[in-house]
């Protein structure tokens, strides 16, 4: 297991999530140290995945009086909408499932994409991307379009656009459940190869027991709780 910094990437305190009378998350509090990779696993409707958005900041608690979220020691329970938008863009990647690549254009479009939404240059952008495209195995497709790609190839061209500001840390919900046994495998792979180049901490909610055995830890949840 590879050992990056001791000090914490997140630290999250009584995390709830309620959707009217349905309590997804019951208190939820967790820390997780920098260049980790975690697995976060459990049954359908455990609360995993409403769990990784409100930790990507794509959702909100539903209390946040007694609540802490700091990601670098940031808290995010704090910004306003506009602020939280920009921490979002410049420190967080997030690989889901289904790749949610825009299918008018290329692989290098698609993985410039949060860069020039960060306003950084076109030619800087695109020498990045390049070398993440090719980093990935991809330097034979930059110029294709998501139908002329595999599903792998797909998913991977996701991860070059989740990593192409430098964020902080990678949110993946489920990111291989749409692949093939040998896409999957690669993919699990190329994660930790990631973490080794790069340093980043990985969250991955999976019911892949294969890549939650190879993590650096694995959490489960059940019931919208952590089991200890």
């Amino acid at each position: 297991m590879t050992t990056f910094a001791t000090d914490k990437m997140i630290k999250a305190e009584k995390i709830h999530k309620s959707y009217g009378t349905l309590e997804v998350l019951k208190g939820v509090s967790l820390s997780i140290k920098k260049g980790e990779i975690i697995a976060i696993v459990g049954p359908s409707g455990a609360g995993k995945t409403t769990l990784l958005q409100i930790l990507g900041t794509l959702d909100k608690p539903s209390n946040t009086k007694k609540t802490s979220i700091s990601i670098n020691d940031k808290n995010i329970l704090q910004l306003n909408s506009k602020d939280l938008a920009k921490f979002r863009n410049q420190n967080i990647g997030f690989i889901f499932q289904f790749h949610q690549l825009l299918p008018e254009f290329t692989a290098l479009e698609n993985v410039c994409i949060p860069a020039f939404i960060a306003q950084k240059s076109k030619g800087e952008t695109e020498r990045k991307a390049i070398e993440l495209l090719n980093f990935l195995g991809l330097q034979d497709r930059i110029h294709h379009k998501p139908n002329e790609l595999s599903g792998g190839e797909q998913q991977r061209v996701a991860v070059a656009r989740a990593l192409i500001n430098n964020p902080l840390v990678i949110f993946a919900d489920e990111p291989s459940g749409n692949l093939d046994s040998d896409s999957a495998e690669h993919l699990h792979q190329l994660f930790f190869s990631l973490r080794d180049k790069f340093g980043q901490t990985f969250i991955i909610v999976t019911h892949n027991q294969e890549l939650a055995n190879m993590a650096d830890r694995k959490i489960e949840m059940l019931d919208g709780k952590i089991i200890l």
